[in-house]
């Protein structure tokens, strides 16, 4: 084989595991580009449709995809993708996963949680795991060593406490997060910082403690866009991965499609 025939074949292997993933949140999505299992690029989007799509596929040779919504399926998204690479696959809960789900109404698991347990699964095999992603909502997700996913827990997230209080009440005002958060509150601003922070961080500490009595060599997971605010804060031993759900979408399009 001559070097440029070595080159070219390189670089066909090169580019032929290029995915592209899309996870579409409450409040955002995050875009990524994987080579194989290392992510090459990721890009956030407040608002987002079929028109962003053409430049990354300028930008990278894509061949497989997979996207995943927590809203309303975007149809027209669905037929580009359909249309523009090889392999595509739109997360339901028909779609095939490397865990077993018991969650007893799959169809109605949000699949940023399901994706989040596959991630963590992946990078920490043979291990009883707990997900928490601290987002618009707080979840936690329960995977044993068997690689089964046993159901979870849903909360508000730490801008939707400081929201509810500020919409739901009469005179309380609309706080936003804080690097110095108190104890213990001396004004009525400084009280809902500490009383929805600190109180953020006893739940999320509280269910690693429970779950550890029944777990004891439990492994616990935080992403989410406020992982790292709380990362610091818990008094438990947690791996920070803010791109859990990214890697665990990646686990699941490469678990489907054949190369």
């Amino acid at each position: 084989m001559s070097v440029i025939s070595s080159f070219l074949f390189f670089f066909a292997e090169k580019i032929r595991h290029v995915n592209l993933i899309i996870e579409q949140g409450n409040t955002s999505t995050k875009v990524a580009v994987y080579n194989k299992k290392h992510m090459e690029a990721s890009f956030v989007f407040k608002d987002f449709g079929v028109e962003v799509i053409p430049s990354i596929f300028k930008e990278y040779p894509l061949t497989k995809g997979i996207y995943s919504t927590v809203i309303d399926k975007d149809d027209e998204l669905v037929a580009y993708l359909e249309s523009n690479l090889r392999d595509f696959v739109f997360f339901d809960e028909k779609v095939s996963l490397p865990v077993k789900v018991q969650y007893k109404t799959p169809e109605t698991l949000g699949r940023d949680r399901l994706a989040a347990a596959v991630g963590a699964n992946y990078l920490q095999p043979g291990k009883d795991l707990l997900v928490i992603d601290a987002g618009t909502a707080i979840t936690y997700e329960l995977i044993d060593a068997s690689g089964s996913y046993l159901g979870g827990n849903i909360s508000p997230g730490m801008t939707t406490r400081f929201r509810a209080l500020n919409q739901f009440t009469r005179k309380l005002p609309l706080v936003v997060e804080q690097e110095d958060v108190p104890l213990v509150g001396t004004d009525t601003e400084t009280a809902i910082l500490a009383g929805v922070v600190n109180g953020i961080v006893c739940e999320m500490d509280g269910y690693i403690d429970l779950l550890r009595l029944k777990y004891p060599n439990l492994l616990v997971f935080l992403t989410g866009g406020h992982s790292f605010y709380f990362e610091r804060r818990l008094k438990n031993s947690i791996f920070a991965d803010i791109n859990l759900v990214l890697t665990g979408l990646n686990r699941i399009l490469e678990y489907n499609v054949e190369d």
